[in-house]
């Protein structure tokens, strides 16, 4: 069963799971323009902002934060939450975990996430709030966000810096880190305890932050 599949199993939410643009055909800022696309279209249908939460993994974990920032520039209201699992969060790649988590992380390397990452830029300067919120993004307004990663992740750093933007800002944040997993450990549910448990929480996560539960949606990245 997919994340998404798992996840509304969990809630009991619908999930509406957006095919956005990819890169190389569409680099940035296409997959966010889909993402807000879409959230716009969520709410000329009548569903409250309230009822709706961003959740992604990897770079649809990234594309959770920075939707979540073109709708709040585009004046609309913020959905009840963010749910990230693994996101990608900077396209600068300096956080520590780059060089730590080498080796040890069994999907990436910093030279896939280099030339996956400059398909997507397109020329672009990655030093932008679009590109690196971790590290360059205001959160002020933000609502609430889970960020879930593991041990074994180069993208870690991601997560933690994101968290700790978030708290700056005053954003209720809760950074879940699990020991000893990889990039979307989540994925694994069904096969691997620690996937389970942590879509239980992302699960409870939701749960509290969901106002119109009966009408409740889930987009997935």
């Amino acid at each position: 069963m997919s994340l998404t599949g798992n996840l509304v199993t969990k809630t009991g939410f619908r999930a509406f799971s957006l095919d956005y643009r990819l890169a190389p055909e569409h680099p940035f800022p296409a997959a966010i323009e889909d993402g807000l696309s879409a959230y716009r279209a969520l709410l000329d249908s009548g569903e409250e902002p309230s009822a709706i939460a961003f959740a992604g993994d990897s770079a649809g974990g990234g594309l959770t934060v920075t939707t979540c920032l073109a709708a709040r520039d585009a004046g609309l209201p913020m959905p009840a939450a963010i749910v990230a699992f693994s996101p990608g969060l900077d396209m600068t790649r300096t956080g520590e975990s780059m060089d730590t988590k080498a080796g040890i992380d069994p999907f990436f390397t910093r030279e896939g996430l280099e030339n996956t990452g400059t398909m997507y830029l397109a020329g672009q300067d990655p030093h932008q709030p679009m590109l690196s919120p971790a590290t360059l993004a205001d959160l002020t307004g933000f609502p609430p966000m889970l960020l879930q990663a593991g041990t074994n992740e180069i993208l870690l750093d991601d997560s933690t810096r994101m968290a700790t933007r978030a708290r700056e800002a005053g954003v209720d944040v809760i950074l879940d880190i699990t020991a000893d997993v990889p990039h979307v450990f989540q994925a694994f549910a069904g096969f691997l305890d620690e996937a389970d448990e942590a879509l239980d929480r992302a699960a409870l996560f939701l749960g509290q932050h969901i106002r119109a539960r009966a009408t409740a949606r889930t987009s997935a990245g």
